[in-house]
C-alpha cells in the first residue's frame, strides 16, 4: 500500500488514533532522550566558550530550543483549536488541550533560563525588555487557555471558549519573533537566519539543533501522552474506553 493511498482521516476518531498515539510514545520518548544527550554532550563539552560572554552562553541549548518550542506550541494550539471550532472537530479540540501544559512549561523553562542568562550578561535578573515582555504574555496565555477550559463545566462550550482566546492570543507570536527588529531591545538578534545563514560556531549550532530536535520529540511525546489521558477522560461513557479501561459494560 502506497503512503498516498492510507486513509488518514480514519485516525480523526478518538478510537483510531489513541492505539496510534500510545505506539508513537515509547519511539519519540526513546528519541528525545538520545538527542537530548548528544545536545548536551556538544553543548557542554565540545562547542567552545563564547569569547564575549563565556561559558555563561552555554545555556542558550536550553533557552533557544525551549523558546522556539514556546511559539510553535501556541501557533500549533491555536490551529488545532481552530479546527476544532470551525470543523466540530472532538479530537482537534482535545489536541489543542492536550498541547497547552507543554507550551507553558516550555514558556515557563524560557524565561527562567532567560534570567539566568540576564543576570551575568545585563546585571538583572529581569528587565521590561520587549522580548521578554512578549514571551512573559505568552505565558499568561497559556494559563488563561487553561483556566478558562477548566473554568466552563460543559466541554464543548469549553472548548469552543478556549479556541476564541487562543486564535486571538496567536497575535502574540509574531510580536516576540519581530520584537527585536520592530523595537530596540537589550535582547540580542537572532543568532540563526534562513536567508543570512548562522553567526555562530559550527559545534555550537549544531548542538542548538539537536537540543531543538530534542525538546521536539519531548513535546510531542508528552502531548499524545496527555492527549490519551484527555480522550479516556471525556470518551469514558463509550464502550470502547470501558473495554480499555477493563470496566464492566
Amino acid at each position: 500500500m502506497q503512503f498516498s493511498e492510507v486513509n488518514w482521516f480514519k485516525y480523526a476518531a478518538p478510537q483510531r488514533f489513541y492505539p496510534l498515539a500510545g505506539k508513537a510514545i515509547p519511539w519519540l520518548g526513546a528519541l528525545a532522550l538520545l538527542l537530548c544527550m548528544a545536545g548536551l554532550a556538544l553543548g557542554l563539552f565540545i562547542a567552545p566558550t563564547d569569547a564575549q560572554q563565556g561559558d555563561a552562553y552555554r545555556i542558550i541549548f536550553i533557552h533557544v530550543p525551549a523558546a522556539w518550542m514556546s511559539m510553535v506550541i501556541y501557533l500549533a494550539m491555536a490551529f488545532w483549536a481552530a479546527i476544532g471550532l470551525v470543523f466540530n472537530a472532538r479530537l482537534a479540540a482535545m489536541f489543542a488541550t492536550a498541547l497547552a501544559p507543554s507550551g507553558a512549561v516550555m514558556t515557563f523553562i524560557a524565561l527562567w533560563t532567560g534570567a539566568l542568562w540576564g543576570r551575568p550578561t545585563w546585571g538583572a535578573w529581569w528587565v521590561w525588555d520587549a522580548r521578554l515582555t512578549s514571551e512573559l504574555v505568552l505565558l499568561f496565555l497559556y494559563i488563561g487557555f487553561m483556566s478558562l477550559h477548566a473554568a466552563i463545566d460543559d466541554v464543548r462550550r469549553a472548548d469552543r471558549a478556549a479556541a476564541l482566546l487562543a486564535i486571538v492570543g496567536a497575535v502574540n507570536v509574531p510580536i516576540i519573533y519581530f520584537s527585536v527588529k520592530w523595537w530596540n531591545t537589550l535582547h540580542q538578534g537572532s543568532s540563526v537566519s534562513f536567508t543570512k545563514g548562522s553567526s555562530m560556531a559550527a559545534p555550537m549550532l549544531a548542538g542548538m539543533l539537536v537540543m531543538a530536535l530534542a525538546f521536539w520529540a519531548y513535546c510531542i511525546a508528552v502531548s499524545l501522552a496527555r492527549l490519551r489521558v484527555v480522550i479516556l477522560e471525556r470518551e469514558q461513557h463509550t464502550q470502547w474506553v470501558r473495554a480499555e479501561l477493563g470496566a464492566p459494560r
